[in-house]
């Protein structure tokens, strides 16, 4: 597929956003003329390309339009996400300098729970066998001390073809300083085995940091062979499908990419669907006022947040993936595989619609991480699943629609889910059904308090400075519970929430970025030295951006520089747009990251001294060339209008106990609050209102839930 976006939205006047999670495949569709089309269906685990294929064949069908006319397509997809959560991987070696062998096994000596005994460390993504060594060393200022061994590499070469891997990955010490040695061994791999894809840490990471380069580097060839496989899968079927046009993949740092780029680097694919829904947050909620914001994406195998303070994303290069939360390594400390890209701060926990509810040894009740995704799904779906999970239980209370979701694609057996959850929870514990239906959602909202936690208050952020912005298929329904939980006093449903993430894909930029160590003090950096390396930088990104979208529309440049005090071991980031560096800049640039420090940490270590550890230069394109302004307008979008209001009976805890509920559809609120409880239901998601609280409708036909803080009288 050409992947040329110059003149992005004339295209035949398609745009589609692709969004594949482990239970729901999200499909939006636009045109020039505003029309929109919109697909909510059950994700294809065995290959989830399919059903993001049958979504956007049925979003054509919807509007008349016929295969065949070239129309950009935006992705988002969980496949290299997956792969490592799951450890289905490729079986993959590692290459590395005689001597640190071990670098992935002792890591940080880090643990996410102190004290312990029992604490079973992640397995490794790359057993011990398959970790060789070459005998060679530069130094760290990139300098040979010892001199490449050809006999060490022909013998690491050999074993790397006869142990039948996919993929290798090559790790020298101090190859951020000089690569020679590592192209070398990619050299002497690409001869005696070429049918190898082979990831290189100068390539994929030249930053100092030889744990974390090694395991972003390994992670990269971990999920190299799936990624290049379902990205294949996905442009045949496309192809098959007639419809041409570019394709572009979601990064998770913000930004587009192209699938080139994305088959080299697809480790820039982890908790790229996440982002997809904090820049949608940024492009359509700021919009509306909203400059500080925690997004709260609740999908059905997991739950997300993230944090927009003054209308920007907070981004980090510090970020772990796997463990019992993916967040920002400074939290976790050692549970995951870390990444050291830039990431979108996105903290990431497996509670989601589709996740199961059991009893452990102790007798006690849990949520997650195992789902039931979307095959055999909950047992309500009428799937063959048997296990209750969150969804059985919010159907339970009241707060799903007892017969059909999705605009009626997906059936809904509420006895299913009683019996599931009676057998497995409730008879088990001695509990009522409603009390353990209860009980489960309480216990995923306590789950998901944690990711917002990360992603707010262990940043020393306040988190009554911000409203809630609530979206994915299940986010709505927890979105009030978790804001009275938390203390922040609005929540924001924008339109369309279970496809949110899917509108964000069309708003989205393509974005090529290349990065240096530098590792100076900021006392004696020279202005003159950071001007050479970011004209290097500059036009390494610009030769980037012309190969991937052959010479396509001109670049938005910014500057995004790594500092630390002298002695830490983690990094924040500061960004500047791309300019002359002088005296004056190196102040102002001391000065944000000092900022940010005492945001973080609540202090400024005064005196100290400020290192610059690294800096990128990122290239932006302009964004597509008519921004959705609000997906609350399309078809489907008035689900409920004019149908009549309706009543159920919903179970809001012990100490209310069952309301009569009014259930109603978004446009039936008006601009005036309406006390709680309601239920409002949409083609692609439900927003629940608590008794004590109220919504009404903003002006960008924005759901404002007001949630008053305990002792509050409702607004």
């Amino acid at each position: 597929m050409s992947n040329n976006r110059e003149g992005s939205g004339t295209l035949g006047g398609l745009r589609v956003g692709i969004d594949i999670g482990g239970t729901f495949t999200d499909v939006v569709l636009a045109t020039d003329d505003g029309r929109l089309a919109r697909q909510k269906l059950l994700s294809t685990p065995d290959d989830y390309s399919l059903a993001g294929i049958e979504g956007l064949l049925a979003a054509l069908a919807e509007l008349g339009i016929e295969a065949g006319i070239p129309a950009e397509v935006v992705h988002a997809t969980t496949v290299a996400t997956n792969a490592i959560l799951e450890h289905k991987g490729a079986d993959c070696a590692l290459i590395t300098t005689e001597g640190f062998r071990d670098v992935l096994e002792i890591g940080r000596l880090r643990v996410p729970q102190l004290y312990d005994l029992f604490y079973d460390k992640r397995p490794m993504l790359i057993p011990r066998q398959h970790v060789l060594e070459v005998r060679e060393r530069m130094d760290a200022k990139g300098n040979v001390v010892t001199p490449l061994d050809p006999a060490s590499v022909a013998t690491a070469v050999d074993k790397v073809a006869e142990a039948g891997v996919e993929s290798v990955a090559v790790c020298l010490i101090n190859s951020h300083a000089n690569g020679a040695h590592e192209q070398e061994v990619a050299a002497a791999l690409a001869t005696a085995a070429p049918h190898l894809e082979v990831s290189v840490s100068s390539e994929i990471l030249p930053r100092i940091g030889e744990y974390e380069r090694t395991s972003t580097t390994v992670i990269n060839s971990y999920v190299m062979p799936i990624v290049r496989r379902y990205l294949d899968s996905l442009s045949e079927r496309l192809r098959k499908a007639r419809i041409p046009g570019p394709l572009f993949i979601m990064q998770c740092g913000g930004g587009l990419t192209t699938v080139e780029q994305a088959r080299a680097q697809p480790v820039s694919l982890i908790e790229s669907g996440p982002a997809a829904g904090v820049l949608a947050a940024v492009g359509i909620v700021s919009s509306a006022n909203h400059p500080n914001l925690l997004t709260f994406d609740m999908g059905g195998t997991s739950a997300k947040a993230s944090i927009i303070e003054d209308g920007e994303v907070l981004k980090t290069t510090d970020y772990e993936v796997g463990g019992a939360i993916s967040a920002t390594a400074r939290l976790t400390g050692g549970g995951g595989y870390p990444i050291n890209i830039p990431v979108i701060d996105v903290a990431e926990v497996g509670a989601g619609g589709g996740s199961i509810a059991w009893i452990d040894d102790g007798g006690s009740l849990r949520v997650g991480p195992g789902s039931a995704g979307a095959n055999p799904g909950p047992a309500c779906y009428g799937g063959g699943g048997e296990e209750p999970t969150v969804t059985d239980a919010n159907l339970i209370l009241g707060y799903l629609n007892p017969d059909a979701i999705a605009g009626g694609a997906i059936a809904i057996d509420q006895d299913l889910a009683e019996r599931a959850l009676k057998e497995r929870i409730a008879d088990p514990l001695g509990l009522d059904l409603m009390e353990a239906a209860h009980g489960i959602h309480l216990i995923a909202n306590s789950e998901m308090m944690g990711a917002i936690r990360a992603v707010s208050t262990q940043r020393g952020r306040d988190v009554r400075d911000f409203a809630l912005v609530a979206f994915g298929g299940c986010g709505p329904i927890h979105a009030a519970g978790l804001a009275q939980t938390a203390g922040i006093g609005s929540v924001i449903v924008p339109g369309s929430p279970g496809l949110f993430s899917a509108f964000g894909l069309l708003t989205t930029e393509l974005e090529f970025q290349h990065g240096q160590t530098l590792y100076a003090d900021m006392q004696d950096l020279d202005p003159g030295h950071l001007n050479a390396a970011l004209k290097e930088l500059r036009q390494r990104v610009t030769d980037t951006a012309e190969r991937g979208t052959a010479g396509g529309a001109p670049l938005d440049f910014e500057i995004e520089a790594d500092f630390h005090y002298w002695g830490q071991s983690h990094e924040l980031t500061v960004h500047i747009p791309f300019c002359e560096v002088t005296g004056k800049v190196l102040t102002d640039l001391v000065e944000g990251f000092e900022a940010e420090h005492e945001r973080t940490y609540g202090h400024r270590a005064q005196g100290e001294r400020v290192i610059l550890v690294a800096v990128r230069i990122v290239g932006r394109t302009p964004p597509p060339s008519e921004v959705l302004a609000n997906p609350v307008e399309g078809p489907g979008t008035g689900d409920g209008k004019g149908a009549g209001e309706g009543h159920r009976q919903a179970y809001f805890g012990a100490e209310i106990g069952f309301r009569e509920t009014a259930v109603i559809g978004r446009l039936d609120l008006g601009d005036e609050p309406r006390p709680g409880p309601l239920v409002i239901e949409e083609y692609d998601s439900v927003t629940v209102v608590p008794p004590g609280c109220t919504a009404r409708l903003d002006r960008s036909g924005f759901i404002v839930v007001s949630v008053p803080a305990p002792g509050e009288e409702p607004r």
